[in-house]
């Protein structure tokens, strides 16, 4: 684990030595231990649904289009009212104190010195206050339900109390994931019997919290089919989070990215469409882009990073990712992320086996185990 701190944004960081992400996960796999490797890297039963979710991107090529001015390129967007230096968040985390001793925090760093929104689970260290305090840049505050309508109430008090300009409910996981590449010392995870009260989620547990937290932005993090997305809307919901939940909750579903198009005609332009699920190159994201998503999560890749270098660890792969959309933007002739669209991509067949680690061959034996 690296002994990292948690710096104030002015302080300075420690260097952090990797050019490329496949330095970055060499980096993270020496520092991991075995236990918190599967544990980030491992999914539900087969995996299939992780592998979906890099086969479905993969399976997305670019059109580019040449003789185009591209000398100069603008990767912002905007999230709810909040400015993105890339059309990338931190997705939600839970044990983010299993890869640095600063957790949350050092997360909250990164996000607020590169520009970005970190999404911080409910489920990590420290408390939603401490980080809250950390750094005045936006967050978003995500919700797993641990207690009856009493605890919830009491809990959206505090987020709002706090500060948090945006709050995440995550709506996909009324059973554990069935993770079979796990370690026993991690298999009592699925003994939490607080996470039972995440199966009793409804539309008015949506309600109960509009109500608790009033005029700030809520999204909902886990849809993955157009009808939900028209019931988001039905609801008020301000923003559509689409995620399989990494591949670790409900095996054989299909990858994120295809079901990007069905849920952003469903949801017409109304509120924002969040995507997560296997993004780990600029590629990747300047394809859910060209879908209509508006920002990509990023979660493996987050703790990767955060596994080799901690807070300067997941700034440098932030800065990874705006090359590498930044290049990508420029050999498909588009200066601006409004101007890429369904027609920057087409199908295609893809070339390699998909894992969590398809995205980069050049790994030992491409893949580290």
């Amino acid at each position: 684990m690296p002994d990292t701190a948690t710096p104030a944004a002015q302080d300075k960081l420690p260097e952090v030595h990797f050019d490329t992400a496949t330095d970055m996960i060499l980096m993270a796999r020496r520092n991991m231990t075995q236990d918190n490797w599967d544990y980030i890297c491992g999914a539900a039963e087969s995996e299939t649904s992780l592998r979906r979710n890099r086969l479905s991107l993969d399976c997305l090529a670019f059109r580019p289009r040449v003789c185009r001015d591209v000398s100069s390129i603008d990767t912002a967007t905007d999230l709810l009212g909040h400015r993105l230096r890339i059309p990338v968040t931190l997705a939600p985390m839970g044990g983010l104190e299993r890869f640095t001793r600063g957790g949350g925090l050092d997360v909250d760093n990164a996000a607020a010195r590169f520009g970005s929104i970190n999404f911080i689970s409910t489920v990590t260290e420290p408390s939603l206050e401490e980080i809250a305090a950390n750094s005045p840049h936006p967050k978003c505050f995500q919700i797993y339900i641990r207690g009856d309508n009493d605890w919830l109430r009491a809990l959206c008090r505090r987020i709002v109390k706090a500060g948090y300009p945006l709050v995440t409910l995550t709506v996909d996981s009324a059973f554990y994931g069935n993770r079979e590449r796990l370690n026993p010392a991690q298999l009592a995870l699925r003994r939490v019997t607080a996470r039972d009260w995440q199966k009793k989620i409804t539309w008015d547990t949506v309600k109960l919290i509009q109500d608790e937290i009033g005029d700030t932005p809520l999204l909902l993090k886990g849809i993955m089919t157009a009808e939900d997305a028209a019931l988001c809307l039905e609801h008020k919901v301000n923003g559509v989070y689409i995620s399989n939940h990494g591949g670790r909750q409900l095996d054989h579903v299909l990858g994120c990215i295809d079901m990007l198009p069905e849920i952003v005609k469903a949801v017409d332009g109304k509120v924002p469409v969040m995507v997560d699920g296997g993004f780990t190159r600029g590629t990747d994201i300047v394809k859910a882009i060209a879908l209509g998503a508006r920002a990509v999560g990023i979660g493996r890749l987050q703790a990767w990073a955060l596994g080799a270098g901690g807070t300067a660890g997941v700034i440098r792969c932030l800065e990874l990712l705006e090359k590498e959309i930044t290049t990508t933007m420029g050999l498909l002739g588009v200066t601006a992320l409004d101007q890429l669209g369904p027609s920057c991509l087409t199908r295609a067949m893809p070339v390699a086996l998909p894992h969590e680690h398809s995205a980069f061959p050049h790994l030992p034996g491409g893949r580290i185990l």
